[in-house]
């Protein structure tokens, strides 16, 4: 029986249904995390074989001595992920230690976290990426923004979602930002765009066994930095051109067995990187999208991407093929705001499409809101006008989806 160490099982919420089918296809599931055994989830905790509980998962020698348990009891440890962004460097770093081959090592890291380093394996996948600056002297940012010009983006190299991002717009924003903010931050130009998304589930040759998309059609940056309300949608059918795109960076950064979220820009006029509607790079995550995007999924393409994901560690394949396409939103709505339409008035309304209504944990809601609602649609048009309606305040309405599709 393989053994297969879940770093941080219990967050997200809905992760122990990775768990659970690792179990179901044969694996010892072992958990490792911070969280006490009785405040798991009975869901979690019929999923897993056993679990350790760490005082803190930053702390790496607690970390380690888990694996060490584990591996003294079950024998030889086949998988160690957490499937999160935050936990990818840690991951490495014990695979690298236990000579666990099954997934990206220390010698990795660099090309799957650092934005500045992503950008020379998407050019080796055929894909523009944004100018850039390795933030260093305020003469050297005044250099590059001598070429790109006002606005510029700041954000760390190393950095997860669009924590601590920012836009700049003239030089005094720029040097009350060099006087707060520590090293390691990249400047890259502004490129006016919405996000596509190319998700997927690689099996061990690089080849996807499932695919799917998202669209952002407003600022992930400007959700957290303004407290705004958030949207996305899960497409109900992968865009070509970020089909091909996301497959040409899959072999680019040489993925293997995992769940991957690439994210590019669709730009929004013509400008320096490219003409209108061209798809150009932003980041790789070498994790599923976050949150609860995998059940958007779900919903989207009437399948399970948990069982896909396990079936692809256990058997490097699945026979689940997705069912009934829709399209999925996401909106969340934020603390504070008077909005028109009381929840039970969107419920009531929207009773046949919604499937989720629910607070967001704490950890997500900078960059998701407070209160997420999560609904199925035929078509772009339903789905725009339960946008309109979830988001819309009582004085002014602010929602504005650009899209270009």
């Amino acid at each position: 029986m393989k053994n297969f160490i879940f770093i941080s099982p219990n967050f997200p919420t809905n992760y122990y249904k990775f768990c659970r089918h690792l179990k179901n296809n044969g694996f010892n599931v072992l958990g490792i995390g911070d969280c006490p055994y009785d405040n798991l989830s009975y869901e979690l905790k019929i999923s897993l074989n056993e679990y350790y509980k760490v005082d803190t998962l930053e702390n790496y020698d607690e970390v380690y001595r888990a694996v060490a348990f584990f591996a003294f009891k079950y024998g030889k440890i086949d998988f160690i992920e957490s499937n999160n962004e935050y936990w990818l460097e840690n991951d490495a770093r014990l695979r690298t230690d236990f000579n666990v081959r099954t997934g990206f090592t220390v010698k990795d890291i660099k090309k799957i976290k650092y934005k500045s380093q992503m950008k020379k394996y998407y050019k080796k996948a055929g894909v523009k990426v944004a100018r850039y600056y390795l933030i260093g002297t305020l003469r050297g940012c005044i250099k590059f923004i001598s070429q790109v010009g006002y606005p510029v983006i700041v954000k760390p190299d190393n950095g997860v979602g669009a924590n601590d991002t920012y836009k700049i717009s003239n030089e005094e924003e720029l040097k009350a930002f060099l006087a707060a903010k520590p090293q390691n931050y990249i400047m890259e130009e502004f490129v006016d765009a919405e996000v596509n998304s190319y998700d997927a589930i690689i099996d061990s040759h690089g080849n996807p066994i499932f695919e799917t998309g998202n669209v952002t059609p407003n600022s992930i940056m400007d959700i957290v930095n303004n407290n705004d309300n958030s949207i996305y949608y899960m497409v109900n059918e992968p865009f070509p051109d970020v089909r091909e795109v996301g497959r040409r960076t899959v072999k680019a950064f040489g993925v293997k067995s995992r769940f991957v979220h690439f994210e590019f820009f669709r730009l929004l006029r013509d400008q320096y990187m490219g003409k209108k509607g061209e798809v150009v790079a932003l980041e790789v995550n070498m994790r599923p999208c976050g949150g609860f995007s995998p059940d958007m999924m779900n919903y989207a393409n009437s399948t399970d991407v948990y069982k896909i994901w396990a079936d692809m560690i256990a058997y490097d394949k699945t026979d689940i093929v997705p069912g009934e396409r829709w399209y999925c939103a996401y909106a969340g709505r934020r603390d504070g705001k008077n909005f028109a339409y009381s929840e039970q008035d969107i419920i009531d309304k929207y009773k046949n499409n919604l499937k989720t209504v629910g607070r967001i944990p704490y950890a997500l809601s900078p960059a998701m809101g407070n209160t997420m609602y999560l609904a199925t649609f035929k078509t772009e048009e339903e789905m725009d006008e339960f946008y309109e309606e979830v988001l819309l305040e009582s004085a002014p309405a602010i929602f504005n989806n650009s899209k270009t599709h």
